[in-house]
């Protein structure tokens, strides 16, 4: 096991090196200059060529990358061409601690709803109560968040009066629960369709069969022998999910008002903001990277038959 995580963190260097490279490309050759954004349609080309040479923006590709590389290599992440004077690093983190407090909550609630609904719509498969998990989750899964958001706001804060509307005051304040769930519902839908296909599958294998010719107690079967082998695929989804943390959910930050990194990566790619892309593109493609690793630590430990070389 250890000799195979080594070899998967040696591959992560050059994950990233590929990664950065093609997102580096993008930005210098892709369409829209951001200095030209930036001082508009009519800006004197004098002032343009200026700025573009103070920002070393005028330099050789290869040059450009070879020094953006090196400095990524000693934590700096370079500046905004926006936010003038303003490091990378501190417009992204803040935002990103608070993108990945929201999605946390978010992939909590998915899970511990969804996983226990898909191994009861498979344990009950064919009686209405099947019927009813997997019509609910359906119709969850299809319900985008910026018409589920209002409903819910109209509902539960402005009706109800039990959750506050909008704002952020953190991982322990009420007012993540409401953007929480919208985040969360679509993911419970997800997480139940797969756990029920996973379970249904492992219903009909050989070793549940035995442990029910055991005489072994019907909860024991169902939560150590079934459960913890139909968990697998889940786990490997809420591992997809937890590297997209860093991401944010534009859509929700915006109506709920969270200060998170979603909206700032939007408004980064619109406005041509390349190092703010870039830094945030290396951190999701490192977080999928290490991500990868911890779920195939976790199938060894879930499946004892899973080994590692």
């Amino acid at each position: 096991m250890l000799a195979y995580i080594l070899r998967r963190l040696l591959w992560v260097p050059v994950v990233l090196i590929v990664v950065s490279f093609v997102t580096f490309a993008l930005g210098v050759y892709g369409p829209g200059d951001p200095i030209t954004l930036r001082l508009g349609q009519h800006a004197n080309p004098t002032d343009v060529a200026r700025i573009r040479a103070e920002l070393g923006l005028d330099r050789p590709f290869l040059t450009q990358y070879r020094d953006y590389v090196d400095n990524v290599i000693h934590g700096d992440l370079g500046q905004s061409l926006v936010f003038r004077g303003r490091p990378v690093a501190d417009l992204l983190f803040p935002k990103i601690w608070v993108s990945m407090q929201l999605g946390l909550v978010a992939i909590a609630i998915a899970v511990g709803i969804g996983v226990p609904l898909g191994l009861t719509a498979a344990l009950r498969q064919g009686t209405w109560r099947d019927t009813g998990i997997v019509s609910g989750a359906l119709l969850l899964y299809v319900m985008p968040a910026f018409i589920l958001a209002p409903i819910l706001l109209y509902v539960f804060a402005y009706r109800l009066h039990w959750v506050p509307a909008a704002g952020w005051g953190g991982l322990f304040d009420g007012r993540i629960i409401m953007p929480a769930v919208v985040l969360g519902l679509p993911g419970i839908a997800g997480i139940t369709r797969l756990m029920r296909a996973s379970t249904l599958e492992v219903i009909g294998q050989d070793y549940v069969r035995t442990a029910r010719a055991k005489g072994l107690l019907p909860r024991r079967i169902n939560y150590v022998h079934i459960g913890r082998n139909a968990i697998l695929p889940v786990v490997t989804v809420v591992g997809l999910s937890l590297a997209t943390l860093v991401e944010g959910a534009f859509i929700t930050e915006t109506i709920f008002g969270i200060p998170g990194v979603g909206r700032l990566a939007v408004e980064s790619l619109f406005a041509r903001d390349y190092p703010v892309v870039m830094a945030l593109t290396l951190l999701v493609a490192a977080g999928y990277v290490m991500v990868n690793l911890a779920v195939d630590i976790a199938y060894s430990i879930l499946d004892p038959r899973i080994r590692y070389r």
